[in-house]
């Protein structure tokens, strides 16, 4: 079987396999702490860091784990990696782990992970794993922060905390309620699509011509 090349597995979480808004994983923390852009910027950071490095553990060892043992193998090394970035956060960012709250802890059962790490890591060397787990940990904090923007500025007139709309703007509260998540990241999800898909349409018609 031939390998992707580096660029295209790294792209491949930013895109065409984009965790929140093309696969659709992860959706009880993109929803719960996408309420401010810093936490949706927090939250997929550490995710990315559990992503990384569980991958390239989970890669080193996949020669080692007996199949029959791999989920629980695979609960420990998430399970530590989680453990280092909650106390990090909670030593460094206090602010932060208030405002994510338990949603840090939860890491360790995101199915983003799991997916990674049986689908990818578990299959492939140690610097492809890493990459892997890079790109989607990227796309997974890019679409929760966008969304997160998106939330923050019209539900609160702010952005990272600072004032971005007219002093005379009424905020819309109900796009940082549960309701207003659903509703902002189905919207989310039909535009970068169809985006995604027309991309998809005008590269064949240019490939077609070529």
């Amino acid at each position: 079987m031939k390998q992707k090349s580096p660029m295209k597995v790294f792209l491949n979480g930013l895109f065409n396999e984009n965790p929140t808004f093309r696969l659709l994983l992860g959706m009880c923390p993109t929803l719960a702490v996408s309420t401010a852009a810093s936490n949706g910027l927090g939250m997929g950071l550490s995710t990315t860091f559990v992503l990384v490095f569980a991958n390239l553990v989970i890669s080193l060892l996949r020669k080692i784990i007996p199949e029959k043992v791999r989920i629980p193998s695979f609960v420990v090394v998430i399970a530590t990696f989680v453990t280092i970035i909650d106390l990090l956060i909670k030593a460094f960012v206090p602010a932060l782990s208030s405002s994510l709250g338990i949603y840090i802890p939860l890491i360790v059962v995101n199915c983003i992970i799991f997916a990674r790490a049986e689908s990818f890591a578990f299959k492939n060397p140690p610097v492809p794993s890493i990459i892997d787990g890079l790109g989607m940990g990227l796309g997974f904090t890019l679409s929760l922060t966008l969304l997160s923007s998106v939330r923050e500025i019209i539900g609160s007139g702010t952005w990272f905390g600072m004032q971005v709309m007219p002093a005379a703007y009424k905020p819309m509260a109900i796009i940082v309620s549960p309701s207003g998540g659903f509703i902002t990241l189905g919207i989310l999800i039909l535009i970068v699509n169809a985006v995604v898909k027309a991309y998809g349409k005008r590269k064949q018609v240019k490939e077609g011509i070529a």
